[in-house]
């Protein structure tokens, strides 16, 4: 395995994060199949339900995402994360999760059932973040792997009076937001086909300028993928992600043969189960209805992941397109925000310049190493020429775009 860059980006203190599910080590954790779910910041509208709210046509926390709001705080330690309150009114509830200490236990999941909701992950000692969903009456936990305690009971009651969906410009924007994500998943499916085509055949170098052109679409889209957690593991899963090695599997199972081994031998099984995979992600994401608050935390968790993994040089460790990577979600945060733009802008024009000037920032540190044709044809120079120093830079700017976009979802729940 190529080694891993020294320098190494902290968890943010501020974003929202959300979900994940199964294989991908403790970031993603398998979804059983849901009525409803909201995932890394999503909600998901798919097969049959359990609670009341979720039997109907209306999806979980979306019917009654009102004028009522409450905060929740969660302390993590290796005992428990129980909330406090444990009881709150339905509507627009934000979770304050911070970890008290515990080296074990970093992350807290709010559970409806099977179905994660809504999740603050990679809490170190001493951290803390937050994450915000409209939700109606029901019987919750609160999830945190590895504590003494894991589960514990929240509930929420009675009906908020309003709903997201009596804001014509809020239901304008979770559209708008469905049909770019559709197309970009149609994109996606093009340019994977023509990669695994290109695999299948023996063309290892056309492969290798394949491999991003595919790539740059799932990045902006990867928190819808997330909702389906074994798909977006058998897709994006990374080697220290896999329980076993034939768990490793997806684009970064082929990347890693094809710059390791400069070879295509082996991987036609690897590229169809890749092309299916992606396909099966297209039919799946019509299924998705957004809420605006999870469209925001979903931007967010974009963000995010570029501290997390790209710019830390661990997405694309075999390759090295790392900045390629790093354009695919801040465009996808962008468009996120772009479509909730029109309502910020009248419930807080200062936030809504902050985050404009912070994601201008962030989208000129980047262009700074763009190339013609770049690296492996990315568009970007090789990742392993951008030193500590300028990766911190580029941190710097992701920190503050994130710290504004965090805020997003609290303003227009």
């Amino acid at each position: 395995m190529t080694p891993q860059p020294p320098f190494r980006v902290p968890a943010f203190r501020h974003p929202l994060q959300e979900l994940t599910v199964n294989p991908r080590a403790t970031h993603r954790r398998a979804l059983a199949c849901a009525a409803t779910v909201i995932t890394a910041g999503l909600l998901l509208t798919a097969c049959g339900g359990g609670k009341d709210d979720s039997k109907g046509s209306a999806p979980a926390g979306a019917k009654n995402a009102g004028d009522k709001s409450s905060t929740v705080s969660i302390g993590i330690s290796d005992k428990d994360c129980a909330p406090t309150p444990a009881t709150v009114p339905a509507g627009t509830i934000t979770f304050d999760v911070s970890n008290k200490g515990s080296a074990k236990v970093t992350e807290a999941e709010l559970l409806d059932g099977g179905k994660i909701l809504g999740e603050k992950e990679n809490l170190t000692p001493g951290l803390s973040g937050d994450f915000t969903l409209n939700l109606d009456a029901g019987k919750y936990q609160i999830y945190c792997p590895g504590a003494k305690t894991e589960k514990t009971d929240f509930t929420v009651t009675g009906a908020a009076e309003k709903t997201w969906k009596d804001d014509p410009a809020l239901v304008t924007a979770t559209q708008q937001y469905a049909t770019w994500v559709t197309g970009e998943v149609k994109e996606l499916v093009a340019g994977t086909d023509a990669f695994t085509a290109a695999v299948k055949a023996g063309r290892t170098d056309e492969a290798k300028t394949l491999y991003g052109k595919a790539r740059i679409h799932y990045e902006r889209i990867e928190p819808t993928a997330e909702i389906w957690g074994d798909i977006d593991g058998r897709i994006d899963g990374r080697i220290d992600d896999a329980a076993t090695a034939a768990d490793f599997t997806g684009f970064h199972r082929i990347e890693q043969s094809l710059w390791e081994k400069n070879s295509t031998a082996g991987l036609g099984v690897l590229a169809d189960q890749l092309s299916a995979d992606v396909h099966d992600l297209y039919t799946k994401v019509q299924t998705v209805e957004y809420q605006p608050a999870a469209i925001a935390n979903g931007a967010t968790d974009l963000v995010n992941e570029i501290q997390s993994s790209k710019i830390t040089g661990e997405e694309e460790r075999y390759s090295h397109i790392d900045l390629l990577d790093f354009d695919g979600n801040l465009a996808g945060a962008n468009e996120a925000v772009t479509v909730l733009l029109p309502v910020l802008k009248v419930k807080d024009p200062t936030l809504a310049a902050t985050v404009a000037q912070r994601y201008q920032a962030t989208a000129d540190a980047l262009k700074a190493y763009a190339a013609t044709p770049g690296y492996e044809n990315s568009g970007y120079v090789d990742y392993r020429k951008v030193t500590d120093a300028q990766r911190r830079v580029l941190a710097q700017a992701v920190d503050a775009y994130a710290e504004s976009v965090s805020k997003i979802a609290g303003k227009i729940a």
